[in-house]
């Protein structure tokens, strides 16, 4: 059995840990609600370029573009978003499983797909594993603006339209509530689910659509990109903040099964104390 001074030791250990976890558990907290603001607050944009995006491409048969044209897949890119930073239960573990079962199961070789890694969790996850990561992006803050994803956007983008992979697939955390966040895998490119409710034939486009679309598409792309950050962003932060509360509950379990412990030692101890005085007394005697 372990000794007084090692169980206090353990006592006083595990509510130094308790503290640490309930600070990260409130940092998350304040962190979540700004990013689950930037979420909703993107929504409006992306529903406005979808639905013009929609009405031109769905609004003629002459209207064609190569990201709208689905084309033999002989490469397949993945773009993944997590985190650079762990302590956040199953938020990256779960993604990355999901991604790489899909691999396993679809391709047999590297050269059969590419990965585009956004955290530091990804990109090491698939270098330890020998997969072909093509482009990463670390050190992404909490309160991230569309130019500083800008680059690897365009970059994922352009390196479909230069037929380095043939469909581009993005893995994400989507953020459905604090305590529930749905792995999510969504096909980037082609664009060929793009649809609309709402009808825009009262709207005069200028030059004319087919340029309008050009312009358009590559943005509407890279904004899917941002808009799935900003929900993994707000998931990463659910995650933690849950991971935490988690390990603090746990700590307080832990410490007062401890001090049960401890009470019963220190208990014993007296007790030990009592009878060798008593003994002691009565051999003098």
């Amino acid at each position: 059995m372990a000794s007084l001074r090692d169980i206090k030791s353990r006592i006083t250990s595990t509510k130094k840990t308790s503290q640490i976890t309930k600070a990260m558990q409130m940092v998350s907290a304040a962190k979540l609600n700004r990013a689950e603001n930037n979420a909703k607050a993107f929504g409006p944009y992306m529903n406005k370029i979808q639905e013009v995006v929609a009405s031109i491409a769905n609004g003629s048969s002459e209207i064609s573009h190569p990201m709208l044209e689905s084309r033999p897949v002989k490469r397949t890119g993945y773009l993944v978003i997590t985190s650079d930073r762990g302590l956040a239960g199953a938020f990256n573990s779960s993604v990355l499983r999901a991604v790489y079962q899909t691999i396993q199961k679809k391709h047999k070789s590297n050269d059969e797909f590419a990965v585009i890694a956004i955290g530091k969790m990804g990109r090491d996850f698939f270098q330890k594993r020998g997969m072909n990561v093509i482009s990463e992006i670390t050190g992404i803050g909490d309160d991230t603006s569309f130019a500083n994803i800008k680059d690897i956007a365009s970059n994922a983008v352009n390196m479909y339209a230069d037929g380095s992979y043939d469909e581009l697939y993005m893995y994400y955390n989507h953020f459905v509530s604090a305590i529930q966040q749905d792995v999510t895998e969504k096909k980037l490119l082609p664009l060929t689910d793009i649809s609309s409710n709402s009808n825009l034939t009262s709207y005069e486009f200028e030059p004319n659509q087919g340029e309008i679309l050009e312009v358009l598409l590559p943005q509407y792309a890279e904004s899917l990109i941002y808009g799935a950050l900003l929900d993994s962003k707000a998931s990463e932060h659910a995650a933690r903040m849950t991971a935490m509360k988690n390990a603090t509950d746990n700590a307080k379990d832990l410490i007062n099964g401890l001090t049960l412990t401890y009470n019963r030692a220190r208990q014993a101890a007296i007790t030990q104390e009592i009878t060798e005085i008593v003994g002691g007394a009565a051999a003098l005697e």
